[in-house]
């Protein structure tokens, strides 16, 4: 006679932990939820610029430019068509500007000394601009 356990093995089923697996897809459910954005696309979003009446005038729309090229007498200070040689006379003409939070551009000959291109950007602070941008011109001709 035989003994064989066969008659146990296929009253025996296969049983997976669920308990495990239920709790895996809780954590993954709270992880993809706590780390997705819910931020509006782009093109959902409102405008930050707005249309408004206002009385514009011609100089609101020149911003202040500071040139420093060479001139007659070395390198000088040109801003529109007036040539300086002195900062004080700089701050003073750029203190008359009205528009100030525009900013100022301060544009430079690379042959120009630094000291003079350094006196030009601190002449646009000095008359209250609220920004100075830097830009190099080149090798003029």
């Amino acid at each position: 006679m035989k003994l064989s356990n066969r008659r146990i093995q296929r009253h025996r089923r296969l049983q997976l932990p669920m308990t495990s697996m239920i709790d895996v897809v809780f954590l993954l459910l709270i992880f993809f939820l706590t780390t997705a954005s819910f931020v509006p696309t782009e093109r959902d979003l409102e405008s930050s610029m707005r249309v408004q009446a206002s009385r514009a005038t011609a100089s609101d729309f020149q911003p202040a430019v500071v040139d420093v090229v060479p001139g007659r007498s070395g390198f000088v200070y040109r801003l529109g068509q007036r040539e300086l040689d002195d900062p004080d006379q700089l701050v003073d003409l750029l203190a008359r500007f009205e528009n100030k939070a525009q900013g100022a551009f301060v544009r430079v000959s690379d042959r120009a000394p630094f000291l003079m291109a350094a006196a030009a950007v601190q002449a646009c602070k000095t008359a209250g601009f609220a920004s100075v941008s830097y830009i190099p011109l080149g090798e003029e001709p």
